[in-house]
C-alpha cells in the first residue's frame, strides 16, 4: 500500500439515495455492496454506507468563524483546484450547503477554502483545501491571523 487510507462506516436511511449522492454527485466509484451496505471510493478512501435508518440522527453545531459548523462530520482535504471543481459540481446538482464555499484566513499563510454539505441521510461532510499544504498541521496562531 503506497499510502494509508481511511475507512469510515456511517448510517444511511436509504441506500439508493446514498448511491445517488456519493456516486452521482460526488463521483465516487462503487465497490462491493450487499442489500444493507455499499462501499464507495471517496478519492482513494473507503467509505461505507450502512442501511440503518434508526441511527440517522440530527447533528449538533458549534460556532466557527461565525458559522454553525456541524460538530460531527467527516471530510477530505483536497487540492486547491479540486476544491473549486467539487464546489461547482455540488452547486450544479443543487446540493444544499450547510456552509457555502468560502475562503478562510485570506492572505495569511494558513489561507484555506472550506464548505460543508450533508448527504441525504444528514451525514455532514466537509471539503477543504489549503493554499499551502504545509499549513495543514501548523500550530502557530499567527499563521491564521
Amino acid at each position: 500500500m503506497a499510502r494509508p487510507r481511511f475507512h469510515l462506516a456511517f448510517p444511511v436511511h436509504d441506500l439508493e439515495a446514498a448511491r445517488a449522492f456519493y456516486a452521482g454527485v460526488l463521483g465516487c466509484a462503487t465497490g462491493r455492496e450487499s442489500e444493507v451496505w455499499i462501499d464507495f471510493d471517496l478519492m482513494g478512501h473507503q467509505v461505507v454506507a450502512h442501511l440503518s435508518p434508526g441511527d440517522c440522527t440530527p447533528v449538533g453545531a458549534g460556532g466557527v468563524d461565525g458559522q454553525a459548523i456541524p460538530v460531527r462530520h467527516f471530510g477530505l482535504i483536497v487540492d486547491w483546484d479540486v476544491f473549486d471543481e467539487l464546489a461547482a459540481r455540488l452547486k450544479a446538482a443543487a446540493t444544499p450547503f450547510i456552509v457555502e464555499p468560502y475562503l478562510r484566513f485570506a492572505g495569511s499563510p494558513g489561507e484555506q477554502k472550506t464548505l460543508f454539505v450533508a448527504d441525504p441521510s444528514g451525514n455532514a461532510l466537509e471539503f477543504k483545501a489549503f493554499r499551502d499544504e504545509a499549513m495543514i498541521f501548523a500550530t502557530d496562531g499567527r499563521l491564521f491571523a
